[in-house]
């Protein structure tokens, strides 16, 4: 894990399809604000697509939380994403690629932890889960 100021914190909450296409908007412009590349943007606004969706899928409704974080050395985006879902009962299990609970190809958790710098997951059945992603410029 590591330690960063976040700043520019912005809350969306995520209900509809429709919120993604805002997510995917607000992380864009976080990561310019950051100063991340053009690839490194668009990584994380796959990423963050992926785990929104989740959300409405899997659970109905989240919250994402994004900002720019600093730290010593870097700049870049972190994007936690939280629900008061069922939890996930094998998290390993979770994150293999092809595994899915849903109508998905089971790809979003795997592929979500591929495009960014730092991934983190907890989740507690019948609490929820809370998954950060954070991606460094």
């Amino acid at each position: 894990m590591t330690h960063s100021r976040l700043e520019h914190r912005i809350r969306l909450h995520v209900r509809h399809a429709s919120d993604l296409v805002v997510a995917r908007r607000t992380v864009r412009e976080l990561g310019a604000q950051a100063g991340l590349s053009n690839a490194a943007i668009a990584a994380l606004a796959t990423a963050v697509t992926e785990i929104a969706q989740n959300l409405v899928v899997h659970v109905g409704s989240g919250e994402l939380v994004m900002g720019v974080a600093s730290n010593a050395s870097r700049r870049g985006v972190v994007v936690t994403a939280s629900d008061q879902g069922p939890g996930i009962a094998d998290i390993a299990k979770a994150m293999d690629d092809g595994h899915s609970t849903g109508p998905g190809l089971g790809l979003g958790l795997s592929s979500a932890r591929r495009l960014v710098d730092e991934f983190e997951i907890e989740s507690t059945i019948g609490v929820g889960t809370t998954i950060t992603l954070r991606k460094w410029g």
